[in-house]
């Protein structure tokens, strides 16, 4: 029975020094991240804004209206989230501010006034803006403004 406790007692040793050995390994890994990484804080990983420096992502797009800016409801305050689609004349866009409001709007629905969604695919979203141009954005929240 003694000799049983022995070997008991050994393999817990044994247990117990790779224990130690595998947190110092993660105290001086964590600690060179820390070195590398400064005092920067973490970046949420469920914000569809971490990153962007911007609203418009790595795109710097200019707006052809000073008042756009302004406007809290614009497009180019937005990021496309989702697109849902069963036929032509039925489907549905969502975007997110930079608050984290969602906002779903039916096909042919207005975000604000004089931009209303009229298409939309697996890739973006297409509003028309004062019946004069087209707002396409994109799920890598590109925005581009044609006229029509």
């Amino acid at each position: 029975m003694a000799d049983n406790h022995t070997k008991e007692q050994d393999i817990i040793d044994k247990a117990k020094e790779i224990n130690k050995k595998i947190k110092e390994k993660q105290a001086n890994s964590q600690s060179n991240i820390s070195s590398e990484i400064g005092n920067e804080e973490p970046l949420p990983l469920n914000d569809p804004f971490v990153g962007d420096s911007s609203l418009t992502g790595g795109s710097t797009l200019m707006m052809s209206d000073p008042e756009e800016a302004k406007n809290e409801m614009s497009l180019y305050k937005f990021k496309l989230v989702g697109v849902m689609s069963s036929d032509k004349d039925d489907g549905f866009a969502s975007l997110i501010n930079a608050s984290g409001e969602v906002i779903t709007l039916r096909l042919f629905e207005e975000l604000s006034p004089g931009v209303k969604l009229i298409g939309l695919n697996n890739r973006e979203a297409v509003f028309e803006k004062n019946q004069d141009s087209l707002l396409v954005i994109n799920f890598k929240n590109q925005i581009k403004e044609r006229k029509r």
